[in-house]
């Protein structure tokens, strides 16, 4: 053999050489054909759930004045600043009282006089009672002054009711606030005329804390919700919590109460009201605002949550699950998932305690195919291991 046809077989016995090996790697580092693949699946519980539903609403004020004059006279002053915050009986204009403490003045002189007239025909009576009978008092006289001892005590009744009416409309000309809030623009100036209960109020006067959100609802959310409570697949005790969205997407501080549910429903929207009733002592919230508000509807007891990655939605936007049964073998089922509570579906139909609903490794498998379910929190252990040896 020559020192050429030598290096030849050399080289042809260490080519194959390591295509053997390399094939004996490949063989033991391929899985069997026979191995079913694994998934990792979450285990369905039941859990106590705070259904909560979300409604547009509209602020409104607690308590609503509109101060009108009750006596007319001018207008001489102002006393409030609009816009400002007053609190109940402060004075907010004073109508010229002239006119109405001259005519209390009179009351008052009238009830003197009544009253001196009634003490006059009281003295009369008593003089003349024991001389009733005789030559000096006949019984008619006595009858008479008796009975204008009663017409005076009547006179003086209607003096004191005429002196207490002219001292209401005497008070009448300082227009006060009924209420405690805030006041608007107001509607007449100084030197202006009024008159007693004209149809244009003076200014308006609202109450802001605490302050109305009126809510609505579709009457056919309110009846299903009405019959879940009365089923018993909700609970519900006291009144219903309710928060509120801002414009910011940042929740109100103060947490509301439900007052209570209109008894009718819109003829024009299908819907009823609800209002609740918030706090609010910044003024934060203002009438007319538009805001959205998270209400408490109850608590579903025994609640399914699935992590959003395990459900998949047909082109028709239904919810489907990949479920693994007895046998590891995957079934489609379909289910009823229409609320997302963080990154979980809540499931209302299709699924039960027990149910393993594949949420990882969805896109090697198909339905009827056999797998190796693992759980998710046996799949979490696994990986936090890891990263801790990594």
């Amino acid at each position: 053999m020559t020192k050429h046809n030598g290096a030849k077989c050399l080289f042809l016995f260490l080519l194959i050489s390591g295509m053997c090996i390399s094939g004996c790697d490949d063989k033991n580092n391929k899985p069997s054909g026979n191995e079913p693949p694994s998934v990792v699946v979450h285990v369905v519980k039941t859990a106590p759930f705070a259904v909560t539903t979300e409604l547009p609403g509209r602020t409104s004020a607690f308590r609503i004045a509109e101060v009108r004059p009750q006596v007319g006279g001018i207008i001489l002053k102002r006393n409030f600043g609009e816009g400002s915050d007053i609190t109940a009986g402060s004075s907010l204009y004073q109508i010229d009282p002239a006119t109405y403490q001259a005519t209390y003045d009179s009351a008052k002189a009238t009830l003197a006089r009544a009253q001196a007239a009634a003490e006059i025909a009281r003295l009369t009576v008593k003089r003349y009672q024991p001389l009733v009978g005789t030559q000096y008092v006949s019984k008619q006289e006595y009858d008479q002054s008796v009975a204008s001892a009663k017409q005076a005590d009547a006179d003086v009744l209607s003096a004191q009711a005429a002196v207490e009416s002219a001292r209401i409309n005497l008070a009448y000309t300082k227009v006060t606030s009924p209420i405690s809030g805030r006041i608007g623009k107001s509607a007449v100036t100084e030197g202006a005329l009024v008159t007693d209960g004209q149809s244009t109020a003076l200014a308006t006067v609202q109450q802001l804390d605490p302050i109305y959100v009126d809510l609505t609802q579709s009457s056919n959310d309110f009846l299903q919700l009405k019959q879940a409570i009365e089923q018993g697949s909700l609970t519900k005790e006291g009144s219903s919590g309710v928060n509120i969205i801002m414009d910011n997407g940042q929740t109100y501080a103060h947490t509301g109460r439900l007052e209570f549910t209109d008894v009718t429903v819109d003829e024009s929207t299908g819907s009823v009201t609800l209002r609740a009733v918030f706090p609010n002592p910044d003024h934060q919230l203002l009438p007319g605002m538009f805001v959205r508000a998270r209400v408490d509807e109850g608590t579903q007891p025994d609640a399914i949550l699935v992590p959003q990655q395990g459900v998949t939605r047909t082109p028709r936007g239904d919810a489907l699950v990949m479920v693994v049964d007895q046998q590891n073998k995957v079934e489609t089922r379909a289910v009823v998932a229409s609320e997302a509570v963080g990154d979980r579906w809540l499931v209302k139909q299709g699924l039960k305690p027990g149910d393993k609903v594949i949420i990882s490794g969805l896109q090697h498998i198909k339905a009827g195919a056999t797998v190796n379910p693992v759980t998710d929190d046996t799949a979490e252990k696994s990986q936090q291991g890891a990263r801790e040896h990594g």
